[in-house]
C-alpha cells in the first residue's frame, strides 16, 4: 500500500530548512561553542571548590573537588554578598534616573531642526567610543580631590569639593556620574530615533489647542516615547548589573568596600583568590537576579508602554 504524500505546506517547510540549514550551521556552531558550552561548564564549576589551576577533566578530579551546593549557600549566608548586592542596587538606583533623565535631554536639544544639529550628534556620542580605561584614568585624574579639575572648579566658586573617589560617602556617586557621562550619547541617540518616528501631525493639533511646549512634551512626547525608553531601561539595567571597568580602575571596590559590586566580586575571586568555584556560582546567582529584574520589566510594560502612534 503506498504511503499518503506529504501536504505541499509540510514539503515546503521541510525543504526550506534543509536549505536554510547550511546557512545557519556556522551561526548555531558559534552560539554552541562561544555561549552554551561555557554555560554548562560555568555550571559545572559552580559545583565545585575548583582552584582554576588544577587539571579539572583529569579521571577524578571533579569528584574531588565537587561540593554541590555548598558555593550558593556560602555566598547566600555571606554578609559580604548582601552588602556587594547592595552598593549594586545603589549604583542602579542613582545611575538608571539620571541616566534617563541626561538621554531624554539630550534626545530633545538633538531633535531640534537646527543648523550643525549633525555635528553635535557627533560629538554627544563621542564618549561612547572612547575606552572605558583611558576614560576612567581621565576622570580618576579629574576627580582627584588636591589636583583635580573639577574640585578646582568649585574652588573657584568657593565651594570645598568632596573627596570624590577616597569618600565612602562620594565613591559610588562618582562612578555614577561617570557612567552617565559616557552613556548618555548612547541612549540619547536611541531615545532621538523614537522622538522623530513622532508623527508632526499630533504637535500640530495640540498647537492648534493652545498647548504649550511642556504639555505637548508630557501629553505627546513621553507616551509615544515609552517603547524607546522601555527599551533603555532594559539595556541600562542590565548594563547597570554588569558595572565592571570603572570600579576596577578608578577605585578597585575602595573605599573600604563602597564601591565592592557583582562583577567586581566575580572577577576577583575567580582570578585574584583561585576560587574559581565560587566565582562561577556568584556569576549564577547575578544571571537569576537579571532574569528576575529583566522578567518583571517585561511583565511591567504592559501597564505603561503606549506603541499606539
Amino acid at each position: 500500500m503506498s504511503q499518503p504524500r506529504k501536504s505541499r505546506p509540510g514539503r515546503l517547510r521541510q525543504g526550506g530548512l534543509r536549505t536554510a540549514l547550511p546557512f545557519l550551521a556556522p551561526s548555531l556552531a558559534g552560539m554552541l561553542v562561544f555561549s552554551l558550552l561555557p554555560l554548562l561548564i560555568s555550571a559545572c564549576i559552580s559545583l565545585t571548590d575548583w582552584n582554576g589551576l588544577d587539571q579539572l577533566l583529569a579521571p577524578g578530579m571533579f569528584a574531588e573537588h565537587f561540593v554541590g551546593l555548598g558555593n550558593f549557600q556560602a555566598i547566600l549566608s555571606s554578609k559580604e554578598f548582601w552588602q556587594v548586592l547592595g552598593n549594586t542596587c545603589r549604583y542602579i538606583v542613582l545611575y538608571i534616573p539620571c541616566m534617563l533623565a541626561a538621554s531624554l535631554a539630550v534626545a530633545c536639544l538633538l531633535s531640534q531642526p537646527r543648523r550643525g544639529v549633525t555635528a553635535f550628534r557627533v560629538i554627544y556620542y563621542i564618549p561612547v567610543l572612547t575606552s572605558w580605561v583611558a576614560a576612567s584614568l581621565i576622570w580618576k585624574s579629574v576627580l582627584s580631590p588636591q589636583y583635580g579639575a573639577l574640585n578646582n572648579l568649585l574652588a573657584i566658586f568657593g565651594i570645598q569639593g568632596p573627596g570624590w573617589l577616597l569618600d565612602e560617602a562620594w565613591a559610588m556617586p562618582a562612578i555614577v556620574l561617570v557612567s552617565v557621562w559616557k552613556d548618555m550619547g548612547f541612549f540619547g541617540l536611541i531615545l532621538l530615533s523614537g522622538m522623530i518616528g513622532i508623527d508632526k501631525g499630533y504637535y500640530e493639533a495640540a498647537s492648534l489647542d493652545g498647548a504649550g511646549p511642556w504639555a505637548r512634551f508630557w501629553r505627546i512626547t513621553l507616551p509615544l516615547m515609552t517603547p524607546a525608553i522601555f527599551y533603555v531601561l532594559i539595556v541600562s539595567l542590565i548594563n547597570a548589573f554588569q558595572l565592571f571597568p570603572q570600579i576596577m580602575i578608578m577605585t578597585d571596590g575602595g573605599p573600604n568596600g563602597a564601591t565592592q559590586v557583582m562583577v567586581e566580586r566575580i572577577y576577583k575571586y575567580g582570578f585574584r583568590y583561585y576560587r574559581m568555584g565560587y566565582a562561577a556560582a556568584f556569576s549564577w546567582i547575578l544571571f537569576v537576579i537579571i532574569m528576575v529584574c529583566t522578567f518583571i520589566q517585561m511583565k511591567g510594560q504592559e501597564r505603561w508602554v503606549n506603541y499606539d502612534s
